[in-house]
């Protein structure tokens, strides 16, 4: 086993069923922390559970939508309940929606990805704030996409979603940077072999894309104490920490 550098940390990780998110549950359970990973999916849950002991690693499954808002606050109560405080918080869990002219769009799919990218992650926010606080160094991570700050035709609805997540999470960080430990950072993993990005670019060879595994190194680094950069973006096909840019 690696070296557990989140060794007795909590983290919740959202969208951990697939993608992403479940390679970054199986990478934090390695390095020791103990992984909170909600999805909606059970039985896919329970593979991830699997596997996470399969590496000596151990979690606590949620499986819950996350636009049920009341379930993210019982979570919360929950978590504070049974361990009074929260180390790691992983926004992952998304919904790409249609890509196509925005006038084309379905209202209800527009609302379900708003739901789903912005306030779900809010209500986490909202939720999980006070735990964060009552760790030593409370970590918050929220998967973003340079779809949000980059004009790409027919990508309005998911780049409009992130562009707000992102604004939302910097705010956040601003917020909390000089009274507490908490350390807020945004992070784009790129084009990645994902189920997701297999929707979006159907004709696309998935082989010439990085797997989902190779973030995860970068994630745990940003989710461990010695971490200290707040309010900042990761770019992972730059591996490059950057702060936004001021409008010129």
């Amino acid at each position: 086993m690696t070296e557990q550098i989140l060794k007795g940390r909590l983290a919740l990780i959202t969208g951990a069923s697939r993608g992403i998110g479940r390679e970054t549950a199986k990478a934090f359970a390695k390095a020791g922390a103990h992984v909170i990973a909600v999805a909606r999916t059970v039985g896919a849950l329970e593979e991830l559970d699997d596997e996470i002991r399969a590496l000596g690693g151990s979690a606590t499954l949620v499986p819950i939508d996350l636009t049920d808002y009341d379930a993210i606050d019982r979570l919360g109560l929950t978590i504070h309940e049974r361990w009074s405080k929260l180390d790691i918080l992983v926004g992952n869990g998304a919904m790409l929606g249609t890509i196509g002219p925005l006038n084309h769009i379905d209202p209800k799919v527009f609302e379900r990805v708003m739901a789903v990218n912005v306030t779900a992650n809010y209500r986490l926010i909202r939720s999980m704030d006070p735990l964060l606080r009552a760790s030593d160094a409370g970590r918050a991570l929220f998967l973003s996409s340079s779809a949000g700050s980059n004009a790409f035709a027919y990508w309005g609805l998911y780049g409009a979603s992130k562009a707000a997540l992102d604004l939302m999470c910097r705010d956040w960080a601003e917020e909390i940077r000089n009274v507490s430990a908490i350390k807020v950072m945004l992070v784009n993993p790129g084009r990645t072999r994902t189920r997701m990005r297999a929707e979006a670019a159907p004709g696309e060879d998935p082989m010439t894309l990085p797997a989902p595994d190779e973030i995860t190194p970068y994630l745990v680094e940003m989710a461990a104490p010695t971490w200290q950069e707040t309010g900042k973006w990761f770019d992972f096909p730059k591996r490059k920490v950057m702060a936004f840019r001021a409008p010129e």
